[in-house]
């Protein structure tokens, strides 16, 4: 990594060698190019006075470009039953060749996963060249690696299912539950151990790879990666933001009469995973904001729900009634959705499901969860025996994730402009140095360098500064398994301070209880906390 000069209004697409574009913004609408076979870029943007300031940005980078003729990715959590699968579609749609070894201490789900890769290589529509292997340790895969991809799950019915269950028994009814509240703070505690030794091997073994992190809860768990290893070039990646980029182009079809879709919208986003912002959006030019402004107010902003309104969606399904009136509070506009959003804007789970459903959303179950770890039984996971052994008709098709972008512009076919997650360099001007954000960032050869994403009014900048507390007193807790370091963290979460003081240490008490297993990296015997927990067995 190296320091460069500010990164200026990026609207056009002239680049100069040093990385620059080479006039400042215009009027008009966007410019674009394409990035790859199934991509259109369409660049940042900067309104004149509202998001500029004068800061310089560390890119991170390293020497020469990859190339993409002949790429080694080495695949952490190769047993995924989700981004596996789309990632081994996706890469037999591409333009690269290349090489994957797939690590998992589930081998046989990595065999699994390997098996498929293999197969889908063979279909008529495939036009890359790939081949998959099972590696039996993560030094083996990580060996050389050009890319390194973490995605990572322990088994949801021995966790997942604790951290909805246990804080419901408390009165915190979490709609997710997997990125902050108590049990997105107990996910992080489980993974941050395990993410400091991926950093450590990486450092060893491809000091120089791009490391590409989907696992949740993102921002703690890109931050490790970080503190472990400080010069590691890892990027934390979530489609959230590709969703509200989608939902736009919707609305710009349905109410001006466009045709668009999520690659002609444009967006200035900033704040942190799962609680990020736009204060600025455009469709192929034209300004949304007076559309969202009137739409806040109408009846497509206000609508409400019941629990029978809702019984027959999917957990899944986005209302946008928690970003309506967000943005009616606070004048920008989230960019993720609701059922996250309620997360950290915690009044919205006040009062249990019915408050919840009042806003259009439906809550993840502790079942729903369970049933996640068998893809047979799971609607969100990809069942790749079915296919391998022809009981449900294959045909490939891209995810519609961002990865192949983002590689196109690693290996010199760009520049390309996506959101990620990074250490704060400046970026968000008004949040400290350091802890991880989301904002867009420019994507060229060998070289990832977010854009200037300007600051928050106060009261949404208070909101994140606050759940940004939380994660750096867990990730430094981790450091050395200081479980009462980690406790006040999770004591200031949001969700938690509802609770009385006793009953947030039972109630971490009994989650440490639960899921003592997976948090051996803890100091567990000489925490003073879980000793005056009555829902810690020592106690």
């Amino acid at each position: 990594m190296q320091y460069c000069s500010p990164c200026p209004q990026i609207r056009s697409r002239r680049w100069n060698a040093d990385g620059e574009t080479t006039r400042r913004r215009e009027p008009g609408p966007a410019v674009r190019a394409p990035t790859g076979p199934s991509a259109t870029l369409t660049t940042a943007i900067y309104p004149p006075g509202r998001h500029r300031t004068d800061v310089t940005i560390e890119s991170f980078e390293t020497d020469g470009c990859l190339d993409g003729d002949d790429l080694t990715i080495a695949y952490i959590g190769g047993a995924s039953r989700q981004w596996a699968p789309n990632l081994i579609r996706d890469l037999a749609l591409s333009e690269f060749d290349g090489h994957v070894r797939l690590y998992d201490t589930n081998e046989e789900g990595a065999r699994l996963n390997a098996e498929f890769g293999n197969w889908v290589q063979a279909d008529e529509d495939a036009t890359a060249d790939w081949s998959y292997e099972a590696v039996g340790s993560l030094e083996t895969a990580l060996d050389g690696a050009d890319v390194v991809i973490l995605s990572t799950q322990y088994d949801p019915r021995e966790t997942f299912v604790h951290d909805l269950s246990i804080p419901k028994e408390y009165g915190i009814y979490g709609a997710v539950s997997a990125t902050i509240g108590p049990g997105g703070i107990f996910r992080a505690m489980r993974t941050i151990p395990v993410y400091r030794r991926f950093a450590a091997a990486i450092r060893e073994h491809c000091p120089d790879a791009w490391v590409f992190n989907y696992t949740n809860p993102v921002h703690f768990v890109t931050r490790a990666l970080y503190d472990e290893y400080p010069e590691i070039n890892a990027l934390g990646l979530c489609h959230e933001v590709l969703g509200t980029r989608w939902h736009l182009a919707m609305l710009a079809e349905e109410e001006l009469g466009m045709d668009a879709e999520r690659a002609d919208v444009d967006v200035n986003v900033k704040g942190i995973n799962h609680f990020t912002w736009v204060d600025e959006a455009r469709c192929k030019g034209v300004d949304l904001w007076p559309l969202l402004e009137e739409l806040k107010d109408g009846e497509r902003g206000n609508r409400r729900f019941t629990w029978e309104d809702l019984a027959d969606e999917s957990v899944f399904t986005d209302n946008w009634q928690v970003t309506w009136e967000l943005f009616r509070r606070f004048g920008v506009l989230p960019a993720a959705g609701d059922r996250h959003l309620v997360e950290y804007a915690t009044s919205f789970v006040q009062g249990g499901q019915e408050t919840l459903n009042h806003w259009g959303v439906k809550r993840t179950g502790a079942d729903y969860r369970a049933k996640h770890w068998t893809p047979a039984e799971s609607d969100q996971t990809t069942d790749v025996e079915a296919w391998l052994e022809g009981e449900k008709e294959f045909e490939l098709e891209p995810s519609g994730e961002e990865f192949l972008d983002i590689l196109e512009g690693l290996t010199g076919d760009g520049p390309y402009v996506t959101n990620v997650n990074l250490p704060n360099t400046g970026q968000i001007s008004d949040l400290e140095q350091g802890p991880v954000v989301e904002t867009n960032a420019v994507v060229r050869a060998g070289q990832v360098k977010p854009v200037a994403a300007g600051g928050f009014p106060r009261p949404v900048r208070s909101m994140i500064q606050g759940h940004i507390d939380t994660i750096e007193t867990v990730v430094e807790a981790a450091r050395d398994g200081d479980v009462d370091r980690a406790f006040q963290g999770f004591s200031i979460d949001p969700q938690v301070q509802t609770l009385t003081p006793d009953e947030s240490r039972d109630l971490f008490g009994e989650l440490v209880a639960a899921e003592a297993d997976y948090l051996g990296n803890w100091n567990l015997e000489e925490s003073d906390v879980l000793a005056g927990a009555e829902t810690y067995p020592s106690a």
